[in-house]
């Protein structure tokens, strides 16, 4: 007698509709490194030790998890913030800002683990996108822990204690050369308490900034990334090479004389002052917008090298 077909267990899949928000602009813009592409418009994700597989058509996006797991994700995505203002903030009078905040409208500036923003943008220091990615993974399946429900491969970011098992050498043997000596010791700093990972989550943008620069490893530009991706101070604006040709070609050209007078230290932070200070509460939005402007203009949105720079 044949036994009668089990049930298929049939996985939770929420969908909602959403503007403003597309994936692959998202996984394109440099902010987040364990968004992989997984099949057409389809999209999966590590972050805090939970695993998502996020698909979208147009305005419409479907969740591979429950209805418990989705306020998670929720605000891991941002969703609850109105981009439509933002879009709506761009000066016309600004018609490069404009060209770029149209082209990537579907950028959301994501919620993600201040711990792991340390790490990833100290990584990411003369690192390709694919390397840095490489690198996390590697991190990750070295010294982080199995994805409950996973299929075994996919494995949470490390935390401070499991990372700081790692020798200065085993780093560098997972190819992270001299960033490994920052690393170890940022994971010392943290399980000591010097870095404390609770007290820096309360701090206002500039005393983060402060504090994250006194630690050895994160420059002022690391630091505003950690800033905008990990603890979501929307005003901090990182410049790497991109953004440096960005403003010089398209906002030095308007106060040449001005300009000209200042020392390279001060040159970049007053252009910004002068035509993004006016985007109080979204500046590092409308930076995401015209560095995946340039990308995309370049063609390099895909698996292509992120530009090279300093700490």
């Amino acid at each position: 007698m044949t036994k009668p077909a089990a049930s298929a267990i049939i996985a939770p899949m929420i969908r909602q509709t959403y503007s403003y928000f597309d994936l692959r602009q998202i996984a394109a813009s440099g902010q987040c490194f364990r968004m992989r592409e997984t099949g057409p418009g389809q999209f999966t994700i590590i972050s805090r030790g939970k695993i998502l597989t996020v698909s979208q058509e147009e305005t419409s996006f479907s969740f591979s998890c429950g209805e418990e797991d989705f306020p998670f994700w929720e605000q891991y995505f941002d969703l609850t913030t109105d981009y439509g203002r933002i879009q709506a903030a761009v000066s016309p009078k600004d018609p490069y800002l404009q060209a770029a905040a149209q082209a990537g409208k579907g950028i959301r500036i994501l919620r993600q683990d201040p711990w792991e923003m340390i790490i990833t943008f100290v990584i990411s220091q003369q690192k390709t996108i694919p390397m840095i990615r490489e690198a996390v993974e590697r991190l990750s399946a070295s010294y982080g822990s199995p994805i409950p429900g996973g299929d075994g491969s996919a494995f949470a970011f490390p935390t401070p204690e499991q990372l700081n098992r790692a020798t200065v050498e085993q780093l560098r043997e997972l190819k992270l050369g001299y960033r490994a000596k920052y690393i170890k010791q940022l994971c010392g700093d943290s399980v000591s308490g010097a870095l404390d990972l609770k007290k820096l989550e309360k701090m206002n943008y500039g005393e983060a900034m402060e504090y994250l620069t006194g630690f050895y490893g994160i420059g002022v530009k690391v630091a505003n990334c950690i800033c905008l991706f990990g603890l979501h101070h929307i005003d901090a604006f990182p410049v790497d090479t991109w953004i440096q040709k960005i403003l010089l070609r398209e906002y030095y050209p308007r106060h040449p004389r001005k300009y000209a007078a200042l020392p390279k230290s001060r040159l970049y932070p007053a252009i910004i002052r002068d035509f993004f200070g006016r985007y109080r509460g979204c500046a590092g939005v409308m930076q995401q917008y015209i560095f995946y402007y340039e990308r995309l203009r370049q063609n390099k949105t895909g698996e292509e090298a992120l530009p090279k720079s300093g700490s």
